[in-house]
Formats: structure tokens, C-alpha cells, sequence
């Protein structure tokens, strides 16, 4: 059978944790053997970070200290609010972050849902799909040929294409994966919804693979992840709750 690649969306919900604690667990969940590691993102969210909202930590920036302190383990972002960012600064980031570790960074890119976070950055709501569309094609071309639409150079590129993971469980989303994710990833579904909306890439994706996963509690146990290998699952990411303790109850998974 084959394996069933776990990754880890680290703890960055709290105000006061210390983001040096973050990236230790970081090397932790690398020494367990995990095969990745995820950071969420909000940069305005209209109320308190918590249980809503992840993101404390600028995803990149955290994602950079972590590429210093590992060797092996995948860096990814779950997900980006792609429309909020900027695309150049953000290409030229994400090339610099696969330098640093070469091979192992995934941009994680979802249009966000949280109408009063774009108001507050004053970027049109209506219009995310389409924008994170542009944006994402603007990305692919500055990586690809280091040269902005109207001129320009980008200097670094990545060593290696950056592997793109679409986030979502909307239509759009799933139509977005299948035209150009290299990777899926849903969100708060049951096995038997993850299932069908995995059919549903299929079927958009017209013969083209789209590696489908989801995220998944941190209360999970062996049993429970050969539940989502069973449902069609092809990568996990698992939350392992708050900070305090989260080394031991992922090793407890392990």
C-alpha cells in the first residue's frame, strides 16, 4: 500500500506565542518523520486571531526561519488569501524561500472568504476569484522567465518550479485545482464529503492528476487516517490544536 504522505499546519492562532516555538516544533515534526509542514494566513482578520482565524505570524517569514532550522521537510502555506497579497513581492518572496530550501516549498493559495478582511484592505471581494486567477498566472510567469508583463527583472528565480496547491471546497475551487493545481486540499469535511468532492475534481480534471488531501483534527489516530486513506485521500495535514503540547500528541499519532 502506498504511503499516505502527514504533514502538520503548525499552531499560529494565538497573539502571544512565541514564533521561535513555532519553528522548534517545526524541527520536531521533522525528526517524527512528518513529511510537511503548513502555515495558515490572515493579514486583517475583523476580529480576534483564535479559532477562527490563523495567521499570526506572517506565513513567509516564519516558513524562512523554519527552511534554516530543517533539512527534509516540505514548506507550505494553508492557505495563503492569495487576492490580499501583492503578486510581484510575493513572487520575488516565495523564489527567495525556495533558495534557502531548495525543492521543498508548495504555495498554498485559497480567495479567502471573509468579506469584511478585504473591505479592510479595501480589495474588491467580488472580484478574488478573478484576481487570484491574475495573479497566479503573473507568478508562474516571473518564475518561469523572470520578466514582468511590462519589463522588469526578477531576480532570484526558484531552483526548481514551485509546486501550486489550491485550497477550497467551492466549485471554483475545485475548477481552479483541476485547470492548474498541482495539489488540492479541502477543508472541515467528512470522509464521505471529502469522497464526493474529490469525484467532483476528477471530473473537472478530465484525466489530469490533482493530488487530493484535506486537514484533519489533531485528535486523529492511526485508524482515523486509514478512514481518509479509504475515502481517497492522497496527503493529510493534521492540526495538532494549541502550542503546549503539540509535540506530544503528534508523537503519540506517530
Amino acid at each position: 500500500m502506498a504511503e499516505l504522505p502527514l504533514g502538520v499546519v503548525l499552531p499560529n492562532e494565538v497573539a502571544d506565542a512565541d514564533p521561535r516555538e513555532i519553528a522548534r516544533l517545526a524541527q520536531r515534526v521533522e525528526a517524527l518523520g512528518f513529511a510537511s509542514v503548513w502555515l495558515p494566513d490572515h493579514l486583517l482578520p475583523p476580529r480576534p486571531f483564535g479559532d477562527v482565524y490563523g495567521g499570526v505570524h506572517e506565513a513567509l517569514i516564519l516558513l524562512a526561519n523554519i527552511a534554516a532550522r530543517t533539512e527534509r521537510v516540505t514548506l507550505g502555506m494553508s492557505v495563503l488569501v492569495l487576492p490580499l497579497r501583492e503578486p510581484v513581492l510575493l513572487a520575488k518572496q516565495l523564489a527567495t524561500l525556495e533558495r534557502l530550501a531548495p525543492g521543498r516549498v508548495i504555495l498554498g493559495a485559497g480567495v479567502g472568504w471573509e468579506r469584511e478582511e478585504f473591505a479592510a484592505l479595501g480589495v474588491p471581494f467580488e472580484r478574488r476569484g478573478a484576481r487570484t486567477d491574475e495573479q497566479l498566472a503573473l507568478i508562474e510567469q516571473l518564475h518561469r522567465t523572470g520578466t514582468g508583463p511590462a519589463g522588469g527583472v526578477l531576480e532570484p528565480r526558484p531552483s526548481a518550479r514551485i509546486p501550486l496547491m489550491i485550497g477550497g471546497k467551492s466549485d471554483a475551487a475545485l475548477k481552479r485545482a483541476a485547470r492548474i493545481g498541482d495539489l488540492w486540499q479541502a477543508y472541515n469535511v467528512t470522509p464521505g464529503e471529502f469522497r464526493a468532492l474529490k469525484a467532483r475534481l476528477r471530473e473537472f480534471a478530465d484525466g489530469r492528476h490533482v493530488s487530493a488531501g484535506t486537514v484533519i483534527g489533531g485528535d486523529a489516530t492511526a485508524e482515523d487516517v486509514e478512514v481518509w486513506r479509504s475515502a481517497g485521500a492522497e496527503h493529510l495535514a493534521i492540526h495538532p490544536g494549541r502550542l503546549d503540547g503539540a509535540a506530544e500528541r503528534l508523537a503519540r499519532l506517530v
